[in-house]
Protein backbone atom coordinates (compact mmCIF):
# COMPACT_ATOMS: atom_id res chain seq x y z
CA UNK A 1 0.00 0.00 0.00
CA UNK A 2 2.45 2.65 1.22
CA UNK A 3 4.88 2.05 -1.65
CA UNK A 4 2.12 2.96 -4.15
CA UNK A 5 1.33 6.09 -2.12
CA UNK A 6 4.97 7.20 -1.99
CA UNK A 7 5.44 6.28 -5.68
CA UNK A 8 2.45 8.32 -6.86
CA UNK A 9 3.34 11.30 -4.68
CA UNK A 10 6.87 11.38 -6.13
CA UNK A 11 5.49 11.12 -9.69
CA UNK A 12 3.03 13.98 -9.07
CA UNK A 13 5.63 16.20 -7.41
CA UNK A 14 8.16 15.52 -10.19
CA UNK A 15 5.92 15.57 -13.28
CA UNK A 16 3.45 18.25 -12.11
CA UNK A 17 5.48 20.72 -9.99
CA UNK A 18 2.34 22.69 -9.03
CA UNK A 19 1.36 19.79 -6.76
CA UNK A 20 4.34 20.59 -4.50
CA UNK A 21 3.22 24.21 -4.07
CA UNK A 22 -0.34 23.03 -3.39
CA UNK A 23 0.95 20.81 -0.56
CA UNK A 24 -0.81 17.85 -2.17
CA UNK A 25 -0.24 14.47 -0.52
CA UNK A 26 -1.38 10.97 -1.43
CA UNK A 27 -3.46 9.79 1.52
CA UNK A 28 -4.61 6.35 0.49
CA UNK A 29 -4.84 3.80 -2.32
CA UNK A 30 -7.13 1.00 -1.24
CA UNK A 31 -9.63 -1.26 -3.04
CA UNK A 32 -9.00 0.75 -6.22
CA UNK A 33 -9.94 4.06 -4.59
CA UNK A 34 -7.49 6.94 -4.45
CA UNK A 35 -7.61 9.70 -1.82
CA UNK A 36 -5.52 12.88 -2.02
CA UNK A 37 -5.04 15.51 0.69
CA UNK A 38 -5.14 19.26 0.03
CA UNK A 39 -4.26 21.64 2.90
CA UNK A 40 -6.31 24.84 3.20
CA UNK A 41 -3.32 27.05 4.09
CA UNK A 42 -1.59 26.39 0.71
CA UNK A 43 -4.83 26.80 -1.30
CA UNK A 44 -6.73 29.55 0.49
CA UNK A 45 -8.67 32.36 -1.22
CA UNK A 46 -9.69 35.89 -0.12
CA UNK A 47 -12.71 34.48 1.77
CA UNK A 48 -10.61 32.06 3.86
CA UNK A 49 -12.06 29.06 2.01
CA UNK A 50 -10.32 26.86 -0.54
CA UNK A 51 -9.64 28.43 -3.94
CA UNK A 52 -11.86 27.01 -6.70
CA UNK A 53 -8.85 26.57 -9.01
CA UNK A 54 -7.08 24.44 -6.41
CA UNK A 55 -10.21 22.34 -6.02
CA UNK A 56 -10.39 21.88 -9.78
CA UNK A 57 -6.73 20.80 -9.80
CA UNK A 58 -7.34 18.39 -6.91
CA UNK A 59 -10.31 16.84 -8.68
CA UNK A 60 -8.39 16.45 -11.96
CA UNK A 61 -5.35 15.03 -10.17
CA UNK A 62 -7.39 12.45 -8.25
CA UNK A 63 -8.57 11.01 -11.57
CA UNK A 64 -5.12 11.32 -13.17
CA UNK A 65 -3.50 9.60 -10.19
CA UNK A 66 -6.15 6.87 -10.12
CA UNK A 67 -5.54 6.10 -13.78
CA UNK A 68 -1.76 6.19 -13.32
CA UNK A 69 -1.86 3.63 -10.48
CA UNK A 70 -4.36 1.30 -12.20
CA UNK A 71 -2.31 1.28 -15.39
CA UNK A 72 0.80 0.50 -13.35
CA UNK A 73 -1.07 -2.44 -11.76
CA UNK A 74 -2.03 -3.66 -15.25
CA UNK A 75 1.62 -3.42 -16.36
CA UNK A 76 0.87 -0.66 -18.88
CA UNK A 77 3.75 1.84 -18.83
CA UNK A 78 3.88 3.11 -22.43
CA UNK A 79 1.00 5.60 -22.26
CA UNK A 80 0.52 9.30 -21.61
CA UNK A 81 -2.52 10.43 -19.61
CA UNK A 82 -4.18 13.74 -20.44
CA UNK A 83 -7.44 15.30 -19.32
CA UNK A 84 -9.60 16.09 -22.33
CA UNK A 85 -12.69 17.54 -20.70
CA UNK A 86 -14.03 18.18 -17.22
CA UNK A 87 -17.29 19.25 -15.62
CA UNK A 88 -17.18 20.56 -12.05
CA UNK A 89 -19.73 21.63 -9.48
CA UNK A 90 -19.07 23.34 -6.11
CA UNK A 91 -22.13 22.61 -3.91
CA UNK A 92 -20.40 23.47 -0.59
CA UNK A 93 -17.47 25.68 0.43
CA UNK A 94 -14.30 23.96 1.60
CA UNK A 95 -13.58 25.63 4.93
CA UNK A 96 -10.64 23.49 6.07
CA UNK A 97 -8.31 20.86 4.67
CA UNK A 98 -9.83 18.77 1.91
CA UNK A 99 -9.78 15.20 0.64
CA UNK A 100 -10.18 14.42 -3.08
CA UNK A 101 -11.51 10.92 -3.74
CA UNK A 102 -11.59 8.93 -6.96
CA UNK A 103 -13.28 5.51 -6.84
CA UNK A 104 -13.01 2.92 -9.59
CA UNK A 105 -15.31 3.22 -12.60
CA UNK A 106 -17.58 0.31 -13.51
CA UNK A 107 -15.61 -2.84 -14.36
CA UNK A 108 -17.25 -2.97 -17.81
CA UNK A 109 -16.02 0.57 -18.64
CA UNK A 110 -12.50 -0.29 -17.46
CA UNK A 111 -12.35 -3.48 -19.57
CA UNK A 112 -13.53 -1.57 -22.64
CA UNK A 113 -10.94 1.17 -22.00
CA UNK A 114 -8.09 -1.39 -21.78
CA UNK A 115 -9.26 -3.21 -24.92
CA UNK A 116 -9.46 0.06 -26.89
CA UNK A 117 -5.99 1.08 -25.76
CA UNK A 118 -4.47 -2.31 -26.61
CA UNK A 119 -6.11 -2.26 -30.04
CA UNK A 120 -5.71 1.39 -31.09
CA UNK A 121 -3.05 2.88 -28.80
CA UNK A 122 -5.60 5.45 -27.64
CA UNK A 123 -8.59 5.22 -25.33
CA UNK A 124 -10.91 7.47 -23.30
CA UNK A 125 -12.18 6.87 -19.77
CA UNK A 126 -14.65 8.88 -17.69
CA UNK A 127 -13.81 9.15 -13.99
CA UNK A 128 -15.93 10.75 -11.28
CA UNK A 129 -14.16 12.39 -8.37
CA UNK A 130 -15.44 14.24 -5.35
CA UNK A 131 -13.90 16.47 -2.75
CA UNK A 132 -15.01 16.64 0.87
CA UNK A 133 -14.04 18.78 3.83
CA UNK A 134 -11.71 16.53 5.85
CA UNK A 135 -13.80 14.65 8.40
CA UNK A 136 -17.04 15.07 6.42
CA UNK A 137 -18.81 12.76 3.97
CA UNK A 138 -20.72 15.56 2.23
CA UNK A 139 -19.63 16.42 -1.28
CA UNK A 140 -18.15 19.92 -1.44
CA UNK A 141 -17.08 19.36 -5.07
CA UNK A 142 -18.21 16.88 -7.70
CA UNK A 143 -16.21 16.41 -10.88
CA UNK A 144 -16.51 14.28 -13.99
CA UNK A 145 -13.43 14.09 -16.18
CA UNK A 146 -12.76 12.49 -19.54
CA UNK A 147 -9.20 11.21 -19.55
CA UNK A 148 -7.36 10.07 -22.64
CA UNK A 149 -4.52 7.58 -22.67
CA UNK A 150 -2.33 7.56 -25.79
CA UNK A 151 0.96 6.03 -26.80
Amino acid sequence: MSNNRAYLESVLHHDIPLTRDMGLKVLDWREQQLSLYLPLDRNVNHKSTMFGGSLYCGAVLAGWGWLHLRLKEEGITDGHIVIQEGQISYPLPVTGDAVAICPAPEAKAWKKFLAMYQRYGRARLTLDTRIVNQGSEEDAVTFTGQYVLHR
